[in-house]
């Protein structure tokens, strides 16, 4: 049976923690290893070992650290493929997407070889008499990411590249049923040149997590997840003076115009709502039909759903791979059935689905919901499969007062051929990203990914701009160099003269 330790110190390390978890291919419904779980001796291995390095990596040349990561670019692309299908094994999702999403991590690579660029400060002449000012962005030290099993490469590296691009050192906790790609990235930025201590992943569950954001010695803590632990997170990690960034939950909506080009809805949200099996953050997992279009809308969805090609990830023809796990199976079923008992419609029921060779894998086809409304569970809460809510709107203002009022304020979508309208919601609605005609409204690297409401904690958003504010901190210098024995002492604060 494959075992899965840690990296630590540029190197596997086993650990002295007797605990471990199970790691399963979803498809098979098979145990396929066992990870390592790491306890209190483990985390501070890993804190030394980047304390140590820490001192030396925060004083190499910007232009240096972003060689490596040229390099480090390069052997993804180089990997591609190897890394994908690691990612397929242990998460489920069709390898076409894998490499999507491994893909839009390395964005955030290609962003961060410009670092020399992006961290310059900036500099006033003669603020005062003889006087300059300067500013300076530096890193903050040990920085911590947490992260979940539906992304277990993109997430990682809208954390850890931007934090070790600015000259941090950083420590991986991440998802235990997915643990294995995180240990192949961990080589290939040795490969690429990166000292050892720098990136560190140690695997575990509440009792490592609990550990690496109350030590002495992390200076913040990054977090994508539920809705519930993002706030836990937030909060002790804050009481133990770190600067936290912690993104939780989300119940995305699309709203349907009257006008909308139904074809590009539907393709839209079989892609948004289906895709990974609705098992992302960013998932349209609500469709609010305005003004009578909901009869079309139904009509155009209802038999792509059930036409949905549903089967392993390493399946060139499956549009759609299983859930995670089990337990979560179970879950997204309890949820279908609490839709049906609250009384909304079930046109597509994918709970029975069975496949030839794949009888004990985690599999659920896409299931639709018609005539859904906000006080039903399965509106309110993030179900996190493929499970797709139509919900009837009167008009605008009521589809926007539906997007607002709901606790999540994550990603949002408006397909609408009138300008106007969109501009109106873009501006109107109470959400962090929005999309325009665009199903996933997904920022690139250069921009920030981040949510408004209960899907954020913290004042700072991922990669992008806010990333490098989240993993730098801001020092300002102001100077003056004396004439010499002529001028005397001053006792005002600096001031123009």
């Amino acid at each position: 049976m494959k075992k899965i330790n840690h990296f630590i110190d540029g190197n596997e390390y086993l650990g002295q923690s007797k605990r471990s978890g199970d790691v399963y291919n979803p498809a098979l419904g098979e145990k396929i290893a066992e990870v390592s779980f790491a306890n209190s001796d483990d985390v501070e291995q890993a804190i030394i070992s980047a304390k140590n390095a820490f001192s030396s990596w925060s004083k190499t040349p910007p232009l240096t650290r972003s060689r490596i990561f040229f390099k480090f670019k390069e052997l993804l692309v180089r990997d591609m493929d190897k890394l994908a299908a690691q990612v397929t094994e242990e998460h489920g999702k069709v390898l076409s997407d894998s490499i999507g999403s491994i893909t839009r991590g390395m964005e955030v690579v290609e962003f961060m070889c410009g670092v020399p660029h992006l961290i310059k400060g900036e500099f006033s002449e003669n603020v005062g008499s003889n006087i300059d000012s300067w500013s300076m962005r530096q890193p903050l030290g040990i920085c911590v990411g947490i992260t979940p099993f539906n992304f277990p490469a993109m997430v990682p590296m809208w954390m850890f590249v931007v934090a070790i691009a600015c000259g941090n050192c950083f420590i991986l906790k991440p998802s235990e049923k997915d643990p294995s790609l995180l240990i192949l990235l961990g080589d290939l930025l040795k490969e690429a040149g990166l000292p050892d201590g720098v990136f560190n992943v140690v695997n575990g569950d509440k009792e490592a997590v609990d550990c690496l954001i109350t030590h002495p010695e992390v200076s913040a803590v990054s977090f994508v997840g539920s809705t519930p632990i993002a706030e836990y997170i937030y909060h002790t990690s804050s009481q133990h003076n770190k600067r936290v960034q912690a993104l939780g939950g989300a119940k995305n909506h699309m709203v349907i115009m009257p006008d909308a080009d139904l074809d590009q809805v539907a393709d839209g949200l079989m892609g948004a709502a289906y895709g990974s099996a609705g098992e992302r953050c960013m998932a349209l997992s609500v469709a609010v039909a305005v003004g009578g279009i909901g009869d079309a809308l139904i009509e155009k969805l209802q038999p792509r759903v059930q036409a949905l090609k549903v089967g392993p990830g390493n399946d060139p023809d499956v549009e759609m791979g299983p859930l995670i796990s089990g337990a979560h199976l179970a879950k997204v079923k309890s949820y279908v059935e609490s839709g049906v008992k609250d009384g909304a419609s079930l046109l597509v029921d994918g709970r029975d689905i069975s496949l030839q060779g794949y009888e004990n894998g985690f599999f659920i086809g896409g299931c639709l919901f018609d005539n859904v409304t906000s006080d039903m569970q399965i509106y309110k809460e993030e179900i996190f499969g493929p499970v797709l809510s139509v919900v009837r709107s009167d008009n605008f203002d009521s589809a926007l007062k539906l997007v607002n009022e709901h606790e999540f304020g994550n990603g949002v979508t408006i397909y609408t051929r009138d300008g106007d309208t969109a501009r109106a919601f873009s501006n109107q609605c109470q959400i962090g990203m929005v999309g325009i005609n665009v199903p996933i409204p997904v920022p690139m690297a250069f921009h920030s990914f981040g949510g408004w409401k209960r899907s954020l904690f913290g004042d700072h958003a991922m990669h992008g701009m806010e990333g490098i504010r989240f993993f730098t901190k801001l020092k300002t210098v102001t100077s003056r160099w004396p004439d010499g024995i002529r001028s005397g002492a001053e006792f005002i604060m600096p001031t123009m003269k």
